[in-house]
């Protein structure tokens, strides 16, 4: 990786795109430690303190870069712009008109990319009028709750158009990193704001574990610790790159005056089909009513309460309550249920066998038409549950130590490695793939 990163330097149009997303992330940072007028920025601080064992802000924390706890103009981050994409994609499948356009090409996605900018406003929008005016009184807006009706409305207006204009600048630097950096900028500005929380994590986890204790525990421990980070992150490298590939044949036939085809190919089928999309439904159809019962102040020793706390991943693997674990298998569900949703709505066995057909192309014993779409099913649903069982994998191992040690959850771990490692391979590729175009240039050239 660093001798990819070292080769890309010497080339001048590659370090310019390289120093431009660096310059870029600087900007970012910037804006998620610039306050917004008017607002207490400690009071979600204050209250993630009062929600000890509460994972339900946790998470849009990390994926906010510590923007959210701070209440900067990023506080919203890009979350509008991810979940405006989700929407967008999944609504491609519900709506013909929008599955048209996605086929036809540049023009079409360029729609697409435009009515995802116009949903991500208007969430940006809906998200920051419902903390400034669900907060509001409550400490989040300064003289709020003793001021006049107007002074309210100003600084609900001020609170509004700060993170709205927070998450469109954000969502328009990442479409600028992608036009004139290396891979995709959304991607990158999400996998800066998780990177940016990981020296808090290591504080946390030498407090907890290295600390106070003789020389020899702390041995023991940081190398258990490196041991298990390791472990983890070379499993979650594979789980991502890994891929069942379908040999594919044409037959030769005849056009114009000579013979074409005959030719071999490979249908690559990655293990993780639906990547970290079963993880993110799962985790924010579970945070809801987590979230709504943080608002509504739900007393925890009424049915609904429970139910609440079974539904807190806080309190899953809890040794002092296992029975709150019954959330923990729900969730689970939840991963493969989604990871084989995802899937079967971003791919189309049908569609596949059938433009394999049209140019001619088939597998190996299997008939083309119907036949090959029934053998890409079967060979799918069995993929489909392996990447899922090493999603679950990677997202139980945080949430049991969590609850065994009673250590708070760590932000490079589970989702967000996931995340992580899929973004940084992502990207190695896109320079690689740069640096390629570069030297065949040079060769067509000598």
């Amino acid at each position: 990786m660093l001798q990819t990163i070292r080769n890309a330097f010497k080339v001048k149009d590659l370090r310019n795109r390289l120093i431009f997303v660096l310059l870029m992330l600087v900007v970012i940072r910037f804006g998620s430690n610039l306050p917004i007028p008017g607002v207490n920025p400690g009071y979600f601080g204050d209250l993630f303190k009062s929600m000890a064992g509460n994972d339900a802000f946790g998470w849009f924390n990390t994926m906010t870069g510590g923007s959210f706890e701070q209440l900067s103009i990023f506080a919203l981050s890009i979350t509008p712009y991810i979940t405006s994409s989700i929407i967008i994609q999944l609504l491609t499948v519900a709506i013909p008109a929008l599955e048209e356009m996605q086929k036809d090409g540049e023009e079409g996605r360029r729609k697409l990319t435009e009515y995802t900018r116009y949903v991500t406003i208007g969430l940006a929008l809906l998200e920051s009028t419902a903390m400034a005016v669900g907060f509001g009184g409550s400490g989040l807006l300064i003289g709020y709750a003793e001021g006049s009706v107007l002074r309210k409305i100003a600084g609900i207006v001020i609170c509004v158009v700060a993170m709205t204009a927070g998450s469109a600048l954000l969502m328009w630097i990442g479409e600028r990193m992608t036009d004139k950096g290396v891979g995709n900028g959304i991607s990158l500005v999400l996998l800066f704001n998780i990177l940016s929380s990981i020296p808090q994590d290591f504080i946390t986890l030498y407090e907890r574990f290295i600390m106070n204790h003789n020389v020899a525990t702390m041995v023991v421990a940081a190398i258990i610790i490196a041991t298990a980070i390791f472990c983890m992150v070379c499993f979650t490298v594979v789980l991502q790159d890994a891929e069942r590939r379908i040999p594919v044949q044409y037959s030769r036939r005849v056009q114009g005056r000579g013979m074409v085809g005959g030719q071999q190919s490979q249908i690559p089928l990655k293990v993780n089909t639906a990547n970290v999309m079963p993880v993110i439904f799962a985790s924010s159809l579970m945070t809801m009513p987590v979230v709504l019962g943080q608002i509504l102040h739900v007393n925890n020793g009424t049915i609904i309460g429970k139910i609440i706390m079974a539904l807190n991943s806080g309190s899953w693997m809890n040794p002092n309550a296992p029975i709150y674990s019954i959330g923990l298998v729900l969730y689970i569900a939840l991963l493969y249920f989604f990871a084989y949703f995802y899937t079967s709505i971003s791919f189309n066995p049908l569609e596949v066998a059938n433009n394999m057909k049209k140019q001619g192309g088939f597998i190996p014993g299997i008939r083309p038409g119907k036949p090959t779409s029934d053998y890409l099913n079967g060979i799918l649903h069995y993929i489909i549950f392996i990447g899922a069982t090493g999603l679950a994998i990677v997202a139980l191992v945080p949430i049991i130590i969590s609850g065994v040690f009673n250590v708070s959850r760590i932000s490079f771990s589970g989702t967000s490695l996931i995340i992580i490692v899929g973004v940084v391979l992502e990207t190695l590729k896109a320079i690689d793939s740069q640096m390629v175009i570069r030297n065949y240039k040079g060769f067509l050239d000598n």
